[in-house]
């Protein structure tokens, strides 16, 4: 159930699973997909005005986060995705399982592997790419090893919190007071 603002942008309108969470405050604009069990979180916008942004399935997109596209650079987050508070993706890609912390940049054309992790405040260039379970530092950006399996498993678990929380927020949200 989606309850923040779902926007059209000329013939281009959101695209959002049943099953969906966007909170209210967030902002889904144009030509947007949101995959099952995804969430969009208060103050988010996701604008999709030039090119597509696609969110796969049960990812979270945090509070304050912005996506947005330019021209020949849509932007795609895979399943299972944990982007923290206030990230900004730019025309990337973004693979299944991954985790962006908060406040991370990442700019058009930038491929981010399957299970990486980006840390809290990086910045990835325009075209960078990083091979499947990348641990992501720093500003510019730079891979420093693999990621371990028990920061995989501390993305499983965060993934799954915010699919409960996105299911605890929309029943609060019906409730009237």
């Amino acid at each position: 159930m989606a309850t923040g603002n779902l926007l059209p942008h000329g013939d281009r309108y959101p695209e959002v699973a049943p099953s969906a969470f966007v909170a209210p405050g967030a902002y889904v604009v144009g030509k947007v997909r949101l995959g099952e069990e995804s969430s969009v979180w208060y103050g988010a916008v996701l604008r999709g005005d030039t090119e597509p942004i696609r969110i796969g399935a049960r990812t979270n997109i945090q509070d304050g986060c912005v996506l947005h596209a330019d021209p020949g650079y849509p932007a795609t987050i895979g399943d299972d995705c944990v982007v923290g508070h206030r990230a900004v993706l730019h025309g990337c890609e973004i693979g299944a399982g991954s985790l962006i912390g908060m406040s991370a940049t990442i700019l058009n054309g930038a491929k981010i592997g399957e299970g990486s992790i980006v840390a809290a405040g990086a910045l990835v260039p325009e075209g960078k790419e990083f091979p499947a379970r990348s641990l992501i530092i720093g500003a510019p950006a730079k891979r420093i090893r693999e990621v371990s399996e028990e920061q995989t498993e501390d993305i499983v678990r965060g993934v799954r919190t915010y699919v409960e929380r996105a299911a605890e927020h929309r029943e609060s949200l019906q409730k009237s007071f």
